[in-house]
């Protein structure tokens, strides 16, 4: 019996042009990002609207593009662009036709401010589905994102000086050969104008390095002075009450910049970071979160931070939740964000209640934990922020409500670099890299209504009034 094999024709044309939506199936994530892009308000996004030269794509179609490349792990405007041609998909958005990566790069970079205010709307379009509770809880938490620059590109301070030094000694050999030329014979291919010149430009690279690191240094160390007064303020005024303080004593903050002070030449606003347990030391930028706790997982605030720990970054990711999208009454995070300054500025109008570890918790439950236990009693009324915040954790509600920290921001960051492939920004420059971070959460949130409420209808038009815009 002969085999039966299919005919596999691909000299033959095809007798009439397809149509690409018979290729793409009816439930796919691309017709929710089409729909979901056309109900926005693109009038804030900047194109030539003189209507001179070549004709343009639209705002509508090159966002749709953007959005659903960065969901599916593109994120080069040259990889994007050779998807317009071999991805059946990004054909459809385009509709067969092929915008550059000159255009793709031009649309992302002038349009950076305005991809915050489509990330804002495209949260408030979930509020309208239903898909979001305009009051409730946050869990926030960073990720070091791979910065496009090698740590072999970074100088220390310490390194700096002296290779300033060595190279200024060279310098001044090169010139006292340059005297003695006449009378002693010179390398072939020796040129002694081009080399002091060459070393004279690395010095003033590694002045301008020195110059950033010192200034760096001065921003951090008023923030440290003054947190350093503040705790022997605080442990005087314990001693003159006949109270024993606590911890240890503060240190004095050092009045130079650390000999391990790190200055990047390929990209400066990037810095080294510790990425992992295992992973050791890489170029990085702290990549913020701050993710809906009751249940959609979607991101409502991002943004991006150049400091190696979270210590900072507890307040100015709190504030990144607009209002509009989410009236937060509770954050949870992890100890890395704990500081009795920053608790009590985020829970100061009284609206909002912190559960932070202040300790690192260990693993999995001891069996004494799985006994019902009562609360604990509440501590005094002047009990110090972090006594409090002991106390939180340790009742039922506490222990409850910071379970949800793990169990929604950090599933987030594995779909992100897992599942999107997203583990290293492709621009340089902190302002460019917000503004890819902003693309990548909006890429996200894309794909998560989709699961959400991709199988409803998207709301009636003129919604985004109810919101401001």
């Amino acid at each position: 019996m002969s085999k039966r094999l299919i005919n596999i024709d691909r000299q033959t044309p095809m007798l009439l042009p397809p149509d690409l939506r018979d290729w793409v199936p009816q439930r796919h994530m691309v017709h929710f990002i089409i729909e979901a892009i056309e109900h926005l308000d693109l009038n804030c996004f900047r194109i030539n609207w003189r209507g001179s030269g070549s004709e343009q794509y639209p705002p509508s179609t090159l966002l749709a593009l953007l959005v659903y490349c960065y969901a599916t792990g593109r994120f080069s405007s040259r990889r994007i662009e050779e998807a317009t041609y071999s991805d059946v998909v990004v054909r459809y958005i385009c509709a067969n036709r092929h915008p550059d990566h000159d255009t793709i790069c031009t649309f992302r970079r002038k349009n950076a401010e305005l991809f915050k205010e489509m990330f804002v709307k495209v949260l408030a379009m979930a509020a309208e589905l239903g898909a979001l509770k305009k009051v409730g809880s946050i869990s926030v938490d960073g990720t070091k994102v791979h910065a496009n620059a090698s740590k072999h590109s970074a100088v220390s301070y310490k390194r700096a000086g002296d290779m300033i030094e060595l190279l200024q000694s060279e310098v001044e050999s090169l010139v006292k050969k340059a005297e003695d030329a006449d009378s002693t014979p010179l390398d072939d291919g020796l040129s002694i104008p081009e080399e002091i010149a060459r070393r004279e430009e690395r010095i003033s690279k590694l002045e301008k390095a020195r110059a950033v690191i010192e200034e760096r240094f001065e921003a951090i160390h008023k923030e440290k002075q003054a947190d350093y007064e503040l705790k022997v303020k605080a442990r005087e005024e314990a001693r003159s009450a006949g109270r024993k303080p606590r911890g240890r004593e503060p240190k004095v903050p050092a009045d130079k910049p650390s000999d391990k002070a790190q200055y990047n030449f390929t990209d400066p606003e990037s810095r080294i970071m510790k990425t992992g347990n295992r992973s050791g030391f890489e170029q990085s930028y702290n990549a913020q979160a701050a993710v809906d706790a009751d249940g959609s997982y979607l991101i409502l605030g991002q943004r991006v931070s150049d400091h190696p720990n979270d210590k900072q970054e507890l307040v100015p990711t709190v504030k990144c939740v607009d209002d509009p999208v989410r009236k937060v009454n509770e954050v949870l995070a992890d100890s890395g964000y704990f500081s009795e300054e920053a608790v009590q500025e985020v829970e100061a109008n009284g609206e909002i209640v912190v559960y932070a570890a202040v300790e690192k918790l260990p693993h999995g439950r001891r069996v004494a934990e799985l006994e019902k236990h009562r609360d604990p009693e509440p501590p005094a009324q002047d009990a110090s922020m972090i006594e409090q915040m002991r106390w939180r954790l340790r009742t039922k509600n506490g222990k409850e409500r910071y379970k949800l920290r793990k169990q929604t921001v950090e599933p987030v960051f594995g779909i992100i670099k897992e599942a999107m492939g997203f583990r290293q920004f492709h621009l340089r420059g902190r302002p460019k890299v917000e503004l890819e971070w902003n693309l990548v959460s909006l890429a996200y949130n894309m794909r998560r209504m989709f699961n959400l409420v991709g199988e409803e209808c998207l709301p009636e038009a003129g919604w985004l009034h109810n919101y401001g815009y």
